[in-house]
């Protein structure tokens, strides 16, 4: 039987150009669909938008051979501080600290722009010969025992041996295949900005957990950091209405003057906050990456991290069963990689969803317990090593990628 191409993924945000290089460099014939035409997808100005790679993500980038082309675009994160409060009032009296230096690897992690991500990804699939296809659509997908076939509104049709989902939390390509999600949504939403200050943050993140949601406070190359702030719904709508001066007022309470005076850098963005997992991560010939698989509140800032863990995972996957000679698609492979990354992704789920639960309101007692915790976590050094390695993505059954070796 011919195909157009071994591997088809639909999404060309930032987990399907990632996902094409992992397989591309494993000698895969990869083809990618994205929605937007390319020029959308080009190098723009500063708009405030950036990610927190932890270190294990960091490994990912550099093993598809991206990290070079990136890094002097990011900003090291080597302290994080997480505390609790009210807007106003500053921090409680127990918080917890991270140090990088109490790892051996290096810094946690690092802050990139997606201005600088995006054409990254772009231009190493232009380099890596991979046939990318934007500004089209999947209308239908269809699958044999042999292939997947997709049709694309142009009226295009393409037959591969495998189909990824890569399009997103509302994942047609998830739809198509019948697979459900679970979930529920917080009541909140993300406003997301960035800010210039006055003072240097040294590469210092800072977590400030509030009654209405949390406010992350992380560091940008320079004097400016990304904003990621958590409120109810209907009073974000009504924070996200104001003008920048208005807006700015709102959040200075809630920031700070540790960085002295700040003002609004690029632009404002706002998005709601829910948990939706996929019920299945596979479905004949078809796999689910990223938040097509899962999307969980970013209070842990694991949202791209663990889209990158898919992607070394199934990329891993793919390699081993293309070397034994095995059918890259058949229903035991991709159940490997479902097993792989099911688990992982319901403990994390779970895990930001409780402690979301457990600060974002203001009750005294649960006020005390979880500043109790904090100060626990603080003192006991072999606890807080723990928490540092978890932050970094260093623990757990890592996929080669991610420890630093070629797949």
């Amino acid at each position: 039987m011919s195909y157009d191409t071994d591997i088809l993924i639909v999404g060309g945000g930032l987990n399907g150009p990632a996902l094409a290089l992992a397989l591309a460099s494993t000698g895969q014939r990869v083809t990618v669909v994205d929605a937007l035409p390319r020029d959308t997808r080009a190098e723009a100005g500063f708009d405030g938008r950036a990610y927190a790679l932890a270190l294990a993500s960091i490994r990912v980038l550099d093993g598809i051979g991206l990290w070079s082309h990136v890094a002097e675009h990011a900003q090291p994160m080597l302290k994080i501080v997480a505390s609790d409060g009210r807007a106003g009032e500053g921090a409680a009296p127990f918080f917890l600290a991270f140090d990088h230096a109490e790892i051996e690897e290096g810094p946690m992690g690092h802050m990139l722009e997606d201005r600088f991500l995006r054409p990254a990804l772009l231009q190493a699939m232009d380099a890596a010969g991979i046939t990318q296809l934007s500004g089209e659509t999947v209308v239908s997908q269809s699958v044999d025992d042999r292939a997947a076939t997709v049709q694309l509104a142009s009226g295009r049709s393409l037959r591969a041996r495998l189909l990824v989902g890569c399009d997103g939390r509302d994942s047609g390509t998830a739809t198509r295949a019948g697979i459900r999600r679970t979930g529920w949504d917080y009541g909140q939403t993300g406003l997301v900005c960035a800010v210039e200050h006055e003072l240097p943050h040294e590469g210092t993140a800072h977590q400030f957990f509030m009654p209405a949601g949390p406010l992350a406070i992380l560091p940008l190359p320079g004097n400016r950091s990304s904003i990621v702030w958590s409120e109810t719904t209907s009073r974000a709508a009504e924070i996200h209405a104001l003008d920048d001066a208005a807006y700015l007022e709102v959040l200075r309470p809630r920031f700070g003057d540790f960085l002295g005076k700040i003002s609004l850098a690029g632009k404002r963005h706002a998005y709601p906050l829910k948990l939706t997992i996929a019920n299945r991560f596979i479905a004949p010939r078809l796999a689910l990456v990223g938040d097509a698989a899962h999307g969980m509140h970013p209070i842990a800032g694991q949202g791209f991290n663990f889209g990158l863990r898919d992607i070394a995972a199934l990329a891993e996957v793919i390699a081993e069963a293309a070397r034994r000679g095995e059918d890259i698609a058949s229903p035991l492979v991709l159940e490997r990689y479902q097993q792989w990354r099911r688990f992982d992704t319901m403990l994390m789920a779970v895990g930001t969803d409780s402690v979301n639960k457990l600060f974002s309101n203001d009750n005294p007692v649960l006020r005390g317990i979880r500043d109790i915790g904090l100060g626990v976590v603080n003192a006991v050094p072999g606890l807080r090593r723990a928490s540092i390695r978890e932050a970094a993505g260093l623990t757990g059954d890592l996929p080669r990628l991610m420890r630093g070796l070629p797949i």
